[in-house]
């Protein structure tokens, strides 16, 4: 195990890893506008859900993969080989120097920027070829919902983490936001992501986790839509890593990520009191 020292760790390329949540209608796809072309020449976006009628004008590069085979192929292509794993595991190095060996495969690694929409697709495709192993039978060939729910588990966090060790590329995962009531009458907001596992160790994973909502802030008639990024009286899932956000971010992708790759040392956070 190599020591990498100060120097090379400072100069290295690091991406962000964000997951950017709300509701539907919110404008999540839509935040692809708010890149230049220069970020959206080095940009992928994975349309997994086929919602790109907001940006179909968008001059971007898209992939469209219709089958968890080829989100896996997807990672393996961008967050490498694991040496750790055995030949006939995904994201081995085997499984690396068959993807690699693939022309289109390979011309992946160009992007500097993931914009996967949605990692609630991404699941429900997760889900689709769980329910085809072995591991969803029982020894008398019957589906076994929690065989196919701890495959699921266990594949969707391998892939996450996949994408968390493409260092030096940003990430943005999108997920629908909901709002469910438990056994108690109480509210609460989760992402809508097949799978307690997943939703649960996402957080855990990425860099940022972002609500993106319409905020009433005090004196304005109108609400104001706003990426909230930090604790909030509304319950909505945030986290910041970076400790560079503020409570309430501008909408805007490219800030966004100007702001998180900031070489400067970050500001200590104010919390904004006209919510």
């Amino acid at each position: 195990m190599r020591i990498i020292s100060a120097d090379e760790r400072l100069a290295e390329k690091r991406g962000a890893k964000i997951a950017i949540t709300g509701p539907f209608n919110i404008g999540k796809t839509s935040l692809l506008r708010t890149l230049d072309q220069s970020m959206l020449d080095e940009t992928l976006f994975v349309d997994i859900e086929a919602g790109d009628l907001s940006v179909r004008d968008v001059n971007v590069a898209s992939v469209r993969p219709g089958k968890w085979p080829e989100l896996v192929d997807l990672a393996c292509a961008l967050g490498g080989p694991n040496p750790a794993l055995p030949p006939t595991a995904a994201y081995s190095q085997a499984h690396f120097d068959a993807v690699m060996s693939n022309p289109e495969l390979a011309e992946l690694i160009r992007f500097n920027t993931l914009f996967i929409d949605s990692i609630t697709d991404t699941a429900r495709r997760c889900f689709q070829w769980c329910e085809q192993q072995p591991e969803s039978l029982s020894e008398r060939g019957k589906k076994d919902l929690r065989g196919t729910y701890g495959l699921l588990g266990r594949s969707m966090i391998a892939w996450l983490q996949q994408l968390q060790h493409a260092r030096d590329k940003n990430v943005i995962f999108v997920s629908l936001l909901e709002q469910v009531t438990d056994d108690f009458n109480v509210k609460s907001w989760q992402l809508q992501i097949e799978g307690n596992q997943t939703r649960s160790q996402l957080p855990g994973i990425v860099d940022e986790m972002i609500t993106m909502a319409f905020v009433h802030f005090d004196g304005d008639s109108r609400p104001t839509r706003t990426f909230v990024c930090a604790d909030n009286p509304w319950g909505y899932p945030t986290k910041d890593r970076s400790g560079r956000l503020q409570q309430f971010e501008e909408p805007h992708l490219a800030r966004l990520l100007t702001k998180l790759l900031s070489q400067q040392p970050p500001s200590s956070r104010k919390e904004n009191d006209n919510v």
